[in-house]
């Protein structure tokens, strides 16, 4: 006689994957965030039901994780800043000032060079501007983030007494490297690096009296 199919007297996550009766873990943000990752970088278009379908899971669920689509490509975007940065910043050359333009050169180069970056920003030009340049996007913030931790850094170190608040400094230079690196599809020019860099320098090697000066010849005006 056969016998009857008996069930664990405790069923836990672990004791169903190793019965063989789930597949994997429990999925989690980061499965989503990986998955649509890898569909960006192939330069697929990111949709929310999708992913829900192929990692099982409802399409609430993500949008609870995530918060919108466009945050979503938000937050893989600007984790790509974070690589780039930090690759930029371990291979930069010199010292001071020096360096830090040297990492922001090399940074902007690689943005200008990722081809999953270009693709998104030329194929939907009016989205993607949305989430690279929207005070509301990580991208902005994590870019900001960045410069006003160069700032700081540079400050402490003594190299950089900036004419402008450290934050307020920072957003400039945001706004200027957006400018110069989307320059194709916002004045129809190519993106221009070296124009980009030449406002960052000029900004940070600016000093507060030389400001100050400027202000005072306009009073007597």
């Amino acid at each position: 006689m056969a016998r009857a199919a008996t069930q664990h007297p405790r069923p836990t996550p672990l004791s169903r994957v190793l019965d063989g009766n789930e597949a994997q873990e429990r999925v989690t943000p980061i499965d989503v965030f990986k998955l649509a990752r890898k569909k960006w970088t192939a330069g697929e278009r990111l949709d929310i039901g999708r992913l829900a379908l192929e990692l099982g899971i409802g399409r609430a669920t993500v949008f609870r994780w995530v918060g919108t689509r466009e945050n979503l490509y938000g937050e893989i975007i600007s984790a790509g800043f974070t690589r780039y940065l930090e690759r930029a910043s371990a291979d930069a050359t010199g010292s001071g000032l020096d360096r830090m333009f040297d990492g922001i050169e090399r940074l902007l180069r690689a943005l200008v060079a990722s081809t999953p970056l270009r693709r998104f920003v030329t194929e939907d030009t009016e989205f993607a501007l949305r989430v690279l340049t929207s005070k509301h996007s990580p991208v902005q913030y994590r870019c900001v983030a960045a410069f006003r931790a160069a700032i700081d850094e540079q400050v402490a170190a003594g190299t950089m007494e900036p004419a402008l608040p450290p934050e307020e400094l920072a957003y400039i230079l945001t706004r200027i490297v957006e400018s110069f690196l989307y320059r194709d599809v916002i004045t129809g020019g190519e993106p221009d690096i070296d124009a980009a860099l030449k406002a960052i320098q000029i900004l940070c090697i600016a000093r507060p009296e030389a400001l100050s000066s400027r202000r005072g010849r306009r009073a007597s005006l």
